[in-house]
């Protein structure tokens, strides 16, 4: 599901929101997601998941091509571990299958 699919069914699931208000909570939701994995900090949605920030230190890595070592900066990578309740629905559902 992209962004635009989810504004969609909250909108049609709530009919008393105009479509641009459901649009702009979304994008609020999500602004404020980033901003806290940019300062550092934990993004638990409980029963859904949570977001955190994993740090990859820098390493020395091959290009493919050519099989040289080039170096790899280090980085901060954006992490999603899900929830239980999140864990158990999608098993159960995929056990029916």
């Amino acid at each position: 599901m992209i962004k635009s699919e989810l504004i969609q069914r909250i909108a049609a699931a709530n009919t008393h929101l105009f479509h641009r208000d459901v649009e702009r909570i979304v994008n609020v939701i999500f602004d404020e997601i980033v901003d806290a994995l940019a300062r550092g900090d934990r993004v638990e949605l409980r029963g859904f998941g949570a977001f955190t920030v994993k740090h990859r230190p820098a390493r020395e890595g091959r290009n493919p091509r050519t099989g040289d070592a080039v170096p790899v900066d280090e980085k901060f990578v954006p992490f999603f571990k899900t929830g239980k309740d999140l864990r158990d629905r999608l098993n159960k559902s995929a056990k029916s299958l």
